[in-house]
């Protein structure tokens, strides 16, 4: 049983500040438009990048990354939602996502 919430991306609202914890090289493969990309070794490091106000929409391939960052985010004060499924159940829904490779975006 989980301490913090996770919603399905269908239950993503589509003004939604999304934080993507995956790597780097993951995120330019495929992302949802206008999410912010903190990778999860990182976020201890630059969770001060962050707005305490914002509700976050965490995410990452599957959702191990993202149900690790959640309660980290909600330990220290941010407004986290879990997204269940990750970028691949974004993509599986048919949800918009975007590359920074020139290619076609995909998830990684």
């Amino acid at each position: 049983m989980n301490d913090f919430e996770t919603l399905t991306v269908d239950q993503v609202p589509d003004d939604a500040h999304i934080l993507d914890v995956r790597d780097p090289y993951e995120f330019d493969a495929g992302h949802i438009p206008g999410a912010i990309n903190i990778p999860l070794d990182q976020l201890p490091l630059r969770i001060e990048e962050l707005d305490p106000d914002t509700d976050y929409y965490v995410i990452c391939r599957t959702g191990g990354r993202s149900a690790r960052a959640t309660p980290y985010m909600e330990m220290h004060g941010y407004s986290a939602v879990n997204v269940a499924g990750g970028c691949g159940a974004w993509l599986e829904a048919d949800k918009p996502l975007v590359s920074e490779t020139g290619h076609e975006p995909i998830v990684r």
